[in-house]
């Protein structure tokens, strides 16, 4: 899932929450074995829980911490604070169950604190735990400052692009440049085979001798991860809306344009039977009132209460958020009513969060980068995290001029996938150019697990995490993965689906898996 950054308010906020399901750790130490760095003092750790401090947050809601090395490969070089958030299990715990929502960018503490009701099932018997992963939230957040603004103008203008892209990709180079600048030293060490390590972390931390997980979205892909660096403290994991392991962020785009759309001509529909649909009751025709708005605003933005104008772009980015859950569609459609009748932004940018700043401090004297506070978090965080980590995550590093010669190829690819979310999805995908390349770890190595049987999840209907991934890495894992077929829309099932839900909690309670291949309906048919 990617996103792009952008001075004015981030139209790339994720909707479904996800749960890195963060179990406590196994209670054996791992050693220091030769030239393998000492973990001890790490894997020593136990977290303090208590109240949670600077934020408004249910009553039941404890918040603690824990530390993890800056550099595993150099755990004296510096560490980190991560925050965590629990609900305590209502009667005696038998452990955790460890939450990640997604993003990759997405802040678990706030996540669970405004959405933690679909959860509450699960602590029955478990603690429910969720974290703000290293360069996110309170954990040492990263950000990109105000150099980003003119990326996004210029990867927002095809004009600007088609006449002179080696600029445009000086500018995305420059934007990089600005990220290493206000992000800290955080942002070599960001992504996710670090994040599966600091899971590790603590799941010892937390008391539990196996991780008991569920992630939804980019969760699945941290999830995967860790079940091939750890593969014997595998406990009870659920991946809801699978992420591809495989797809290069090129190939990744176009999935997303082409889910995107479908959706969207799903929501036209719906909207079309409305007498107060602003596009028409006649979908054909809505269909082309959508593409013409989109080309109006970027012709002519218009202008928003935060001072910036509201491109067609913009849009594009707030539709698409919305597109992640049907229960989403009354709004969209009050939304752009108010827009296209009275010119009045603010409905879209409901869908939107934060604009951009600066971060304060993001670290001590000693080496030591604890919390930050909830009010110090950059606005951009989400975008920049979000970008930061799928970077990281991907080896493919093209040139300007492999760039530069693919470019009408690309086009056409995005445009044919969607005329509404095509271009949209272009520029996103040449925002990793100026930055080191990434890992090839999760592309070569997470495949082939050893280890106990997982449930997986695929939504046939999912704009996001298109179905066919989660069929080609339930392959790519081999025998450990269980597949369930929800065959329903709205991005992952848990929340959206009673079938779903109760599957994964019959799982995660009480190990009952259903048989693979097995499947859930339509919501609207339970």
């Amino acid at each position: 899932m990617l996103g792009k950054l952008s001075k004015r308010p981030a139209l790339r906020h994720f909707a479904v929450i996800s749960a890195v399901g963060l179990t406590v750790l196994g209670l054996g130490l791992p050693a220091a074995d030769g030239d393998e760095p000492d973990l001890t003092r790490f894997y020593r750790q136990k977290v303090a829980w208590g109240k949670c401090q600077g934020m408004e947050a249910p009553k039941d809601l404890q918040c603690g911490k824990v530390t993890v090395p800056l550099d595993y490969a150099d755990p004296k070089a510096g560490t980190l604070d991560l925050a965590l958030a629990r609900y305590r299990a209502t009667g005696e715990a038998r452990g955790s169950v460890l939450l990640n929502f997604g993003g990759p960018g997405g802040a678990g503490v706030d996540q669970l604190a405004y959405g933690g009701k679909d959860f509450m099932g699960l602590t029955d018997d478990y603690d429910v735990v969720t974290f703000d992963p290293r360069g996110v939230g309170r954990s040492s957040p990263v950000s990109c400052g105000d150099g980003a603004e003119a990326t996004a103008d210029s990867t927002d203008d095809s004009t600007e692009l088609d006449a002179d892209p080696q600029a445009v990709l000086e500018e995305i180079r420059a934007t990089a440049a600005s990220c290493a600048k206000h992000s800290g030293p955080v942002l070599p060490h960001i992504g996710t085979v670090n994040a599966s390590r600091d899971l590790d972390v603590m799941r010892q931390a937390v008391g539990d001798k196996k991780l008991n997980y569920l992630g939804f979205s980019y969760g699945t892909r941290l999830g995967a991860v860790y079940a091939k660096q750890f593969p014997d403290k595998v406990g009870r994991m659920v991946l809801d809306g699978v992420d591809t392991l495989t797809e290069p962020l090129t190939e990744q785009g176009v999935a997303g344009a082409q889910g995107q759309h479908k959706a969207l001509e799903e929501f036209v529909e719906w909207c079309a039977e409305d007498i107060g649909c602003p596009f028409g009751q006649d979908v054909r025709t809505a269909r082309e009132e959508v593409e013409r708005l989109v080309e109006s605003l970027d012709e002519d933005p218009v202008p928003t209460d935060f001072g910036d104008e509201f491109t067609g772009q913009d849009l594009v980015g707030a539709i698409g958020q919305a597109l992640y859950s049907e229960d989403l569609w009354p709004s969209l459609q009050r939304a752009l009513t108010s827009l296209v009748e009275d010119g009045d932004t603010r409905g879209v940018l409901g869908f939107a969060s934060g604009g951009m700043t600066v971060p304060g401090r993001n670290g001590d004297d000693d080496g030591h980068s604890g919390l930050v506070d909830t009010e110090d978090v950059p606005l951009d965080n989400l975008p920049a995290a979000l970008m930061a980590i799928n970077c990281a995550d991907d080896p493919d590093r093209p040139s300007a001029e492999d760039i530069t010669r693919d470019l009408d190829r690309l086009r056409a690819a995005y445009e044919r996938a969607s005329p509404v979310f095509g271009r949209y999805r272009l520029t996103e995908v040449l925002m990793c150019y100026g930055r080191p390349k990434g890992t090839d770890f999760i592309r070569e190595e997470v495949k082939d697990l050893d280890g106990p049987k997982m449930l997986l999840i695929g939504t046939r209907g999912d704009p996001a995490t298109p179905y066919r991934w989660t069929t080609q890495t339930a392959r790519r894992l081999g025998p450990s993965a269980v597949v369930l077929d929800n065959r329903d829309g709205g991005h992952t099932g848990y929340a959206s689906s009673k079938c779903v839900h109760e599957k994964v909690d019959a799982f995660l309670l009480y190990g009952s898996l259903p048989a693979n291949g097995s499947s859930c309906g339509p919501a609207r048919e339970e």
